[in-house]
Protein backbone atom coordinates (compact mmCIF):
# COMPACT_ATOMS: atom_id res chain seq x y z
CA UNK A 1 0.00 0.00 0.00
CA UNK A 2 1.39 3.47 -0.90
CA UNK A 3 1.71 5.33 2.20
CA UNK A 4 -0.05 8.23 0.88
CA UNK A 5 -3.06 5.77 0.19
CA UNK A 6 -6.42 7.64 0.65
CA UNK A 7 -6.56 6.18 3.91
CA UNK A 8 -4.01 7.99 5.04
CA UNK A 9 -3.94 11.05 3.19
CA UNK A 10 -4.54 14.34 4.62
CA UNK A 11 -3.25 18.14 4.35
CA UNK A 12 -2.68 21.25 5.52
CA UNK A 13 -4.61 24.76 4.68
CA UNK A 14 -3.15 28.19 4.84
CA UNK A 15 -5.28 30.66 5.22
CA UNK A 16 -3.69 32.65 1.87
CA UNK A 17 -4.76 29.09 -0.08
CA UNK A 18 -1.14 27.21 0.37
CA UNK A 19 -2.05 23.64 0.96
CA UNK A 20 0.90 21.40 2.23
CA UNK A 21 -0.08 17.20 2.40
CA UNK A 22 1.30 14.87 4.55
CA UNK A 23 -0.09 11.38 6.28
CA UNK A 24 -2.46 11.84 8.83
CA UNK A 25 -1.51 9.53 12.19
CA UNK A 26 -3.68 9.23 15.64
CA UNK A 27 -7.28 10.70 14.53
CA UNK A 28 -8.96 11.48 11.44
CA UNK A 29 -10.80 14.80 11.62
CA UNK A 30 -10.12 18.48 11.32
CA UNK A 31 -8.67 20.94 13.49
CA UNK A 32 -7.96 24.61 12.82
CA UNK A 33 -5.59 27.05 14.72
CA UNK A 34 -3.08 29.68 14.20
CA UNK A 35 -0.17 27.82 12.62
CA UNK A 36 3.20 27.76 14.71
CA UNK A 37 7.01 26.49 15.19
CA UNK A 38 8.79 25.17 17.99
CA UNK A 39 12.65 24.60 17.35
CA UNK A 40 13.34 22.65 20.34
CA UNK A 41 14.92 19.22 19.97
CA UNK A 42 13.31 16.90 22.75
CA UNK A 43 10.43 17.29 25.46
CA UNK A 44 7.78 17.23 23.05
CA UNK A 45 5.43 16.37 25.50
CA UNK A 46 5.51 19.15 27.78
CA UNK A 47 5.32 21.30 24.92
CA UNK A 48 2.11 19.85 23.65
CA UNK A 49 0.58 19.81 27.01
CA UNK A 50 1.58 23.68 27.69
CA UNK A 51 -1.62 25.42 28.18
CA UNK A 52 -0.23 28.48 26.35
CA UNK A 53 -0.36 26.75 23.25
CA UNK A 54 -4.01 26.51 23.05
CA UNK A 55 -5.62 26.99 19.74
CA UNK A 56 -2.31 26.81 17.80
CA UNK A 57 -1.11 24.06 15.52
CA UNK A 58 2.30 23.02 16.34
CA UNK A 59 5.03 22.95 13.97
CA UNK A 60 7.90 20.32 15.22
CA UNK A 61 11.20 21.10 13.67
CA UNK A 62 13.15 18.49 14.81
CA UNK A 63 12.70 15.41 12.38
CA UNK A 64 12.25 13.13 14.42
CA UNK A 65 8.47 13.11 17.10
CA UNK A 66 7.51 10.16 18.98
CA UNK A 67 10.81 8.26 19.67
CA UNK A 68 11.04 8.20 22.98
CA UNK A 69 7.02 8.09 23.92
CA UNK A 70 5.09 9.40 26.60
CA UNK A 71 5.54 9.68 30.57
CA UNK A 72 2.33 10.23 32.81
CA UNK A 73 4.64 12.63 34.89
CA UNK A 74 5.92 14.68 31.75
CA UNK A 75 3.04 17.38 31.71
CA UNK A 76 2.91 20.83 32.38
CA UNK A 77 -0.99 20.26 32.27
CA UNK A 78 -3.40 17.27 32.48
CA UNK A 79 -4.45 17.14 28.72
CA UNK A 80 -2.72 17.92 25.57
CA UNK A 81 -3.20 21.46 24.83
CA UNK A 82 -2.21 22.39 21.10
CA UNK A 83 -5.18 22.16 18.61
CA UNK A 84 -2.85 19.55 16.08
CA UNK A 85 0.26 18.36 15.28
CA UNK A 86 2.49 18.92 12.20
CA UNK A 87 5.74 16.59 12.05
CA UNK A 88 8.57 15.07 9.25
CA UNK A 89 9.13 11.60 10.59
CA UNK A 90 6.83 10.29 12.93
CA UNK A 91 8.04 6.85 15.27
CA UNK A 92 5.02 4.75 16.23
CA UNK A 93 7.27 2.71 18.00
CA UNK A 94 9.33 4.36 20.96
CA UNK A 95 12.38 3.24 22.72
CA UNK A 96 12.30 4.52 26.25
CA UNK A 97 11.69 1.79 29.30
CA UNK A 98 10.41 4.96 31.66
CA UNK A 99 7.92 5.31 28.82
CA UNK A 100 4.13 4.55 29.94
CA UNK A 101 3.18 4.51 25.94
CA UNK A 102 3.59 5.26 22.30
CA UNK A 103 3.00 9.12 21.71
CA UNK A 104 0.44 8.02 19.11
CA UNK A 105 -1.85 6.19 21.59
CA UNK A 106 -1.39 9.59 23.59
CA UNK A 107 -2.91 11.61 20.94
CA UNK A 108 -5.42 8.90 19.87
CA UNK A 109 -7.08 9.16 23.72
CA UNK A 110 -7.17 12.50 23.75
CA UNK A 111 -8.59 12.98 20.02
CA UNK A 112 -5.63 14.98 18.49
CA UNK A 113 -5.49 15.30 15.22
CA UNK A 114 -2.10 14.83 13.84
CA UNK A 115 0.07 15.11 10.39
CA UNK A 116 3.20 13.09 9.19
CA UNK A 117 5.78 13.10 6.60
CA UNK A 118 4.73 16.78 5.52
CA UNK A 119 7.83 19.13 4.76
CA UNK A 120 8.15 21.04 7.50
CA UNK A 121 11.46 22.46 6.55
CA UNK A 122 9.74 24.34 3.22
CA UNK A 123 6.36 25.21 5.64
CA UNK A 124 8.33 26.52 8.32
CA UNK A 125 10.57 28.53 6.06
CA UNK A 126 7.09 29.89 4.30
CA UNK A 127 5.82 31.16 7.80
CA UNK A 128 9.26 32.45 8.63
CA UNK A 129 8.59 34.62 5.76
CA UNK A 130 5.01 35.36 5.56
CA UNK A 131 4.13 35.44 9.24
CA UNK A 132 1.67 34.01 11.37
CA UNK A 133 -1.53 32.47 9.93
CA UNK A 134 -4.32 30.28 10.90
CA UNK A 135 -4.32 27.46 9.04
CA UNK A 136 -6.97 23.87 9.50
CA UNK A 137 -5.34 20.21 9.14
CA UNK A 138 -7.50 17.45 8.07
CA UNK A 139 -7.87 14.52 6.53
CA UNK A 140 -11.23 15.46 4.75
CA UNK A 141 -8.76 16.22 1.74
CA UNK A 142 -11.75 15.98 -1.31
CA UNK A 143 -13.88 18.89 0.41
CA UNK A 144 -11.07 21.68 0.37
CA UNK A 145 -13.38 24.18 -0.60
CA UNK A 146 -15.50 23.55 2.37
CA UNK A 147 -12.56 23.92 4.41
CA UNK A 148 -11.36 27.23 3.02
CA UNK A 149 -14.95 28.73 3.95
CA UNK A 150 -14.90 27.60 7.45
CA UNK A 151 -11.15 28.60 7.47
CA UNK A 152 -11.83 32.25 6.92
CA UNK A 153 -14.78 32.46 9.93
CA UNK A 154 -11.61 31.08 12.08
CA UNK A 155 -10.45 33.85 14.23
CA UNK A 156 -7.20 35.44 14.77
CA UNK A 157 -5.32 35.03 17.31
CA UNK A 158 -5.18 39.47 17.57
CA UNK A 159 -7.70 40.72 19.73
CA UNK A 160 -8.35 36.77 21.30
CA UNK A 161 -9.05 36.27 24.44
CA UNK A 162 -8.17 32.25 25.73
CA UNK A 163 -7.06 32.34 29.60
CA UNK A 164 -10.27 31.77 30.10
CA UNK A 165 -10.36 28.47 28.09
CA UNK A 166 -7.19 26.53 30.15
CA UNK A 167 -7.89 28.51 33.51
CA UNK A 168 -8.52 26.15 36.53
CA UNK A 169 -12.37 26.86 37.31
CA UNK A 170 -12.00 26.59 40.95
CA UNK A 171 -9.21 28.07 43.45
CA UNK A 172 -6.92 25.24 44.50
CA UNK A 173 -3.64 24.75 46.73
CA UNK A 174 -0.07 23.72 45.58
CA UNK A 175 3.07 22.46 47.73
CA UNK A 176 3.14 22.18 51.53
CA UNK A 177 0.99 24.09 53.69
CA UNK A 178 3.63 24.36 56.29
CA UNK A 179 5.74 25.71 54.30
CA UNK A 180 7.46 29.78 55.08
CA UNK A 181 5.98 31.67 52.52
CA UNK A 182 2.36 31.75 50.82
CA UNK A 183 1.95 32.72 47.17
CA UNK A 184 -1.72 33.69 45.51
CA UNK A 185 -1.17 32.71 41.44
CA UNK A 186 -2.66 34.27 38.92
CA UNK A 187 -3.55 30.96 36.66
CA UNK A 188 -3.99 32.09 32.98
CA UNK A 189 -2.81 28.78 31.29
CA UNK A 190 0.08 27.90 34.35
CA UNK A 191 2.81 25.29 34.16
CA UNK A 192 3.18 22.77 36.33
CA UNK A 193 7.20 23.53 37.05
CA UNK A 194 6.69 26.89 37.61
CA UNK A 195 4.32 25.65 40.31
CA UNK A 196 6.84 22.78 41.49
CA UNK A 197 10.28 25.96 41.12
CA UNK A 198 7.83 27.87 43.73
CA UNK A 199 6.76 25.10 46.13
CA UNK A 200 10.70 23.39 46.31
CA UNK A 201 11.74 27.03 47.42
CA UNK A 202 9.23 26.78 50.66
CA UNK A 203 6.28 28.20 48.93
CA UNK A 204 2.62 27.31 49.29
CA UNK A 205 0.72 27.93 46.76
CA UNK A 206 -3.37 28.98 46.19
CA UNK A 207 -4.07 29.17 42.65
CA UNK A 208 -6.73 31.07 41.70
CA UNK A 209 -9.05 31.16 38.37
CA UNK A 210 -8.26 33.88 35.36
CA UNK A 211 -11.01 36.21 36.63
CA UNK A 212 -10.24 36.96 40.22
CA UNK A 213 -10.30 40.07 41.58
CA UNK A 214 -7.75 41.64 43.73
CA UNK A 215 -10.06 41.92 46.94
CA UNK A 216 -10.57 37.70 46.70
CA UNK A 217 -7.22 37.19 46.17
CA UNK A 218 -6.18 39.41 49.12
CA UNK A 219 -8.27 37.79 51.52
CA UNK A 220 -6.05 34.74 51.83
CA UNK A 221 -3.62 37.30 52.67
CA UNK A 222 0.27 35.79 50.14
CA UNK A 223 3.17 37.21 51.32
CA UNK A 224 3.46 37.40 47.30
CA UNK A 225 1.80 37.30 44.38
CA UNK A 226 2.13 35.15 40.62
CA UNK A 227 0.73 36.08 37.16
CA UNK A 228 1.47 32.97 34.84
CA UNK A 229 1.61 31.62 31.23
CA UNK A 230 -1.03 31.70 29.10
CA UNK A 231 -2.38 31.63 25.66
CA UNK A 232 -4.10 34.36 23.13
CA UNK A 233 -3.73 37.67 23.42
CA UNK A 234 -2.75 40.02 26.95
CA UNK A 235 -5.00 43.30 25.83
CA UNK A 236 -8.50 41.94 26.59
CA UNK A 237 -7.39 40.34 29.87
CA UNK A 238 -8.67 43.53 31.52
CA UNK A 239 -9.16 42.31 35.43
CA UNK A 240 -5.80 40.70 35.24
CA UNK A 241 -4.47 44.30 34.25
CA UNK A 242 -6.62 45.66 36.67
CA UNK A 243 -5.13 43.07 39.82
CA UNK A 244 -1.66 44.11 38.55
CA UNK A 245 -2.14 47.52 39.15
CA UNK A 246 -3.92 46.90 42.40
CA UNK A 247 -1.39 44.36 43.59
CA UNK A 248 1.45 47.44 42.68
CA UNK A 249 -0.19 50.14 44.98
CA UNK A 250 0.24 47.88 47.96
CA UNK A 251 4.25 47.24 47.30
CA UNK A 252 3.67 43.43 48.09
CA UNK A 253 6.26 41.34 45.87
CA UNK A 254 4.80 40.14 42.21
CA UNK A 255 6.45 38.42 39.50
CA UNK A 256 5.03 37.44 35.87
CA UNK A 257 6.10 35.12 33.26
CA UNK A 258 5.14 35.32 29.76
CA UNK A 259 1.93 36.67 29.35
CA UNK A 260 2.12 37.59 33.24
CA UNK A 261 5.00 39.57 31.60
CA UNK A 262 2.71 40.97 29.40
CA UNK A 263 -0.05 41.87 31.46
CA UNK A 264 2.49 43.35 33.87
CA UNK A 265 3.70 45.66 31.37
CA UNK A 266 -0.24 46.99 30.18
CA UNK A 267 -0.98 47.68 33.52
CA UNK A 268 2.30 50.48 33.56
CA UNK A 269 1.16 51.71 30.00
CA UNK A 270 3.04 49.79 27.96
CA UNK A 271 1.10 48.65 24.92
CA UNK A 272 1.85 45.25 23.61
CA UNK A 273 1.94 43.60 19.43
CA UNK A 274 1.45 40.67 17.56
CA UNK A 275 5.14 39.46 16.27
CA UNK A 276 5.62 38.32 12.85
CA UNK A 277 6.30 34.82 14.23
CA UNK A 278 6.75 34.64 17.92
CA UNK A 279 9.58 33.06 19.94
CA UNK A 280 8.67 29.03 20.69
CA UNK A 281 12.21 26.60 21.34
CA UNK A 282 14.58 25.96 23.69
CA UNK A 283 17.53 27.79 22.84
CA UNK A 284 17.09 31.24 22.55
CA UNK A 285 19.99 33.93 24.17
CA UNK A 286 18.84 35.90 26.41
CA UNK A 287 21.57 38.96 27.68
CA UNK A 288 20.82 40.07 31.56
CA UNK A 289 21.28 43.83 31.26
CA UNK A 290 21.57 43.84 35.39
CA UNK A 291 24.45 41.08 35.48
CA UNK A 292 25.77 41.39 31.64
CA UNK A 293 25.74 37.25 31.51
CA UNK A 294 24.29 35.64 28.34
CA UNK A 295 21.44 33.08 29.43
CA UNK A 296 20.09 30.52 26.93
CA UNK A 297 16.34 30.25 27.70
CA UNK A 298 13.25 28.36 26.81
CA UNK A 299 10.56 30.77 24.69
CA UNK A 300 7.23 30.63 23.63
CA UNK A 301 5.03 33.57 22.76
CA UNK A 302 3.73 34.99 19.92
CA UNK A 303 2.91 38.99 21.56
CA UNK A 304 5.62 41.04 22.56
CA UNK A 305 5.96 44.76 24.96
CA UNK A 306 6.94 47.64 22.78
CA UNK A 307 10.27 48.38 23.52
CA UNK A 308 9.47 52.25 22.92
CA UNK A 309 7.08 52.38 25.20
CA UNK A 310 9.08 50.88 28.11
CA UNK A 311 12.13 53.18 27.12
CA UNK A 312 9.89 56.76 27.59
CA UNK A 313 8.33 55.28 31.13
CA UNK A 314 10.40 56.09 33.67
CA UNK A 315 8.75 53.76 36.28
CA UNK A 316 10.41 50.75 33.68
CA UNK A 317 13.89 49.24 34.01
CA UNK A 318 14.59 47.20 31.01
CA UNK A 319 16.61 44.04 32.43
CA UNK A 320 16.64 41.05 29.85
CA UNK A 321 16.78 41.45 25.98
CA UNK A 322 16.20 38.96 23.49
CA UNK A 323 20.01 39.06 21.46
CA UNK A 324 18.20 37.46 18.47
CA UNK A 325 16.07 40.70 17.47
CA UNK A 326 16.73 42.62 20.69
CA UNK A 327 13.29 42.60 21.68
CA UNK A 328 12.30 42.89 25.52
CA UNK A 329 12.58 39.98 27.81
CA UNK A 330 12.32 41.24 31.16
CA UNK A 331 12.08 44.41 33.03
CA UNK A 332 11.27 45.75 36.75
CA UNK A 333 8.95 48.46 38.01
CA UNK A 334 11.04 50.97 40.26
CA UNK A 335 10.31 51.90 43.79
CA UNK A 336 7.98 48.52 43.55
CA UNK A 337 8.74 44.92 44.38
CA UNK A 338 7.81 43.98 40.97
CA UNK A 339 9.19 42.25 38.15
CA UNK A 340 8.86 39.85 34.90
CA UNK A 341 10.18 38.31 32.12
CA UNK A 342 9.17 37.15 28.51
CA UNK A 343 10.68 33.46 28.75
CA UNK A 344 10.04 30.95 31.02
CA UNK A 345 12.81 29.94 33.82
CA UNK A 346 10.82 26.73 34.74
CA UNK A 347 11.63 25.63 31.15
CA UNK A 348 10.47 22.27 31.06
CA UNK A 349 11.70 21.71 28.41
CA UNK A 350 14.61 23.44 28.47
CA UNK A 351 17.83 24.76 29.68
CA UNK A 352 18.04 25.76 33.68
CA UNK A 353 20.20 28.83 33.18
CA UNK A 354 17.00 31.41 34.82
CA UNK A 355 16.14 29.68 37.15
CA UNK A 356 17.53 31.65 39.48
CA UNK A 357 14.47 34.27 38.77
CA UNK A 358 12.61 32.09 41.48
CA UNK A 359 15.32 32.43 43.99
CA UNK A 360 14.98 36.29 43.02
CA UNK A 361 11.60 36.19 43.76
CA UNK A 362 11.52 34.55 47.15
CA UNK A 363 14.43 36.32 48.40
CA UNK A 364 12.72 39.70 47.72
CA UNK A 365 9.32 38.16 49.45
CA UNK A 366 11.51 37.30 52.05
CA UNK A 367 12.89 40.95 52.41
CA UNK A 368 9.53 42.07 52.73
CA UNK A 369 8.09 39.47 55.06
Amino acid sequence: MNKYSDRNKALILLQDGTVFFGKALGVNGTAYGELCFNTGMTGYQEIFTDPSYFGQLMVTTNAHIGNYGVNNDEVESETPKIAGLICKNFNLKFSRPAANDSLQNFFIKHKIVAISDVDTRALVSYIRDNGAMNAVISTDIDHIDNLKNKLKDFPSMKGLELASKVSTKEPYFFGDSNSKFKIAALDLGIKKNILRNLSKRNAYIKVFPFDTSFNEMSKWNPDGYFISNGPGDPEPLKNAIQLAKDILQTKTPLFGICLGHQIIALANGISTYKMHNGHRGINHPVKNLLTGKGEISSQNHGFAISREDAELNNNIEITHVHLNDDTIAGIKIKNKNCFSVQYHPEASPGPHDSTYLFDQFIEMINTKK
